[in-house]
């Protein structure tokens, strides 16, 4: 479009600006592990920054373990409905895409997946109305070990809800950490071996243990309206805050275990059934653990000590599966 601009007896016509191209970062996988190792890879451009200013914009992430050594555009917060996700009452999608629900009991922690590597455990908040057998549960903390470290996070009870408030609460290596408020501040453990990254100003972080696992986590309360939906009664005095959850993982070993570690070995049969409303798979006695940041369930292969064999490495690629709710309880996943 052009446009004409007076200046004393003459038109001068002049071109708007043309629009400025944005910088896409390139990206480089350094870690010896990957195939992508040192390979430099551009941004797209509906995503050019890794860290984008605006918290409700994609951001630009390489994944290093895919087979494509590709740069895509994610949401920096947990997606639901994509693989490794655990959400709601408690509703997980598994490493195969298939969407199943644990309940647990309220009070009690269960390992989500255990490897020699790594363990992570879940503590469930829950309650029971009367005529209920079973408790409604949800994810309110998790407890990482990694090597000779460990790492929490916890919803902290709110009575009323506010967007604004944080109700995170963080400890690494059982000191309480401090990440100030505001999108994209973080936090780094003086090894380097673990990463904490706001992705936005309250209620959501971004945790990374290199080589090992990405965690996308945002703390929410249980809705009015879930709550008359699903009957919860939810009394006037908690909202429940819990946390929504989707795991990254990389270089899992094939007999990895757990509620949600199972679903990513090579040999998983999903006990799960086709069709039915709300698919549960079980593992209560399997599963629990005495505490948050303990290793003593049943299944339980946290060993650090012992050096895992490198040739015994996971070989389904789910990392990058692309998954979309459907219908009904139905979700869709294609590579």
């Amino acid at each position: 479009m052009v446009t004409e601009a007076a200046s004393g007896n003459k038109v001068k016509r002049v071109k708007p600006p043309k629009p400025v191209k944005p910088v896409q970062e390139l990206l480089t996988c350094k870690s010896r592990k990957s195939k992508c190792f040192m390979k430099r890879i551009k941004c797209p451009v509906e995503c050019p920054k890794v860290k984008p200013k605006n918290p409700k914009d994609k951001a630009c992430f390489l994944d290093c373990y895919s087979p494509k050594c590709e740069a895509v555009c994610k949401s920096r917060k947990p997606n639901c409905n994509g693989p490794g996700a655990a959400c709601y009452d408690p509703r997980f999608i598994g490493g195969d895409g298939i969407v199943f629900y644990f309940h647990g009991r309220s009070n009690e922690h269960f390992t989500l997946l255990s490897d020699s590597d790594l363990q992570i455990n879940a503590r469930f908040i829950g309650l029971r109305p009367q005529g209920r057998t079973r408790d409604y549960t949800w994810i309110q903390a998790l407890g990482l070990k990694f090597g000779h470290h460990n790492f929490t996070l916890e919803a902290t009870r709110a009575e009323k809800w506010d967007d604004n408030v944080d109700h995170l609460k963080l400890s690494h290596d059982g000191t309480e950490l401090f990440v100030p408020e505001g999108h994209s501040s973080e936090w780094n453990s003086n090894e380097g071996d673990i990463q904490v990254e706001r992705t936005s100003t309250t209620n959501s972080v971004t945790v990374t243990i290199p080589d090992l696992a990405e965690v996308s986590v945002n703390v929410i309360p249980v809705s009015k309206a879930d709550s008359k939906i699903h009957n919860y009664q939810i009394p006037a005095n908690d909202s429940f805050a819990h946390l929504e959850v989707q795991f990254r993982f990389f270089g899992l070993s094939s007999n990895v275990e757990g509620i949600l570690g199972q679903t990513y070995r090579p040999d998983f049969e999903n006990p799960a059934k086709a069709g039915v409303a709300m698919p549960v798979i079980g593992g209560d006695d399997k599963y629990k653990t005495s505490t948050l940041l303990a290793t003593d369930c049943a299944l339980c292969l946290f060993s650090p000590d012992n050096m895992r064999d490198e040739h015994d490495s996971l070989t389904m690629k789910y990392g990058m599966l692309d998954c979309k709710g459907g219908g009904g309880n139905a979700i869709t996943c294609k590579k």
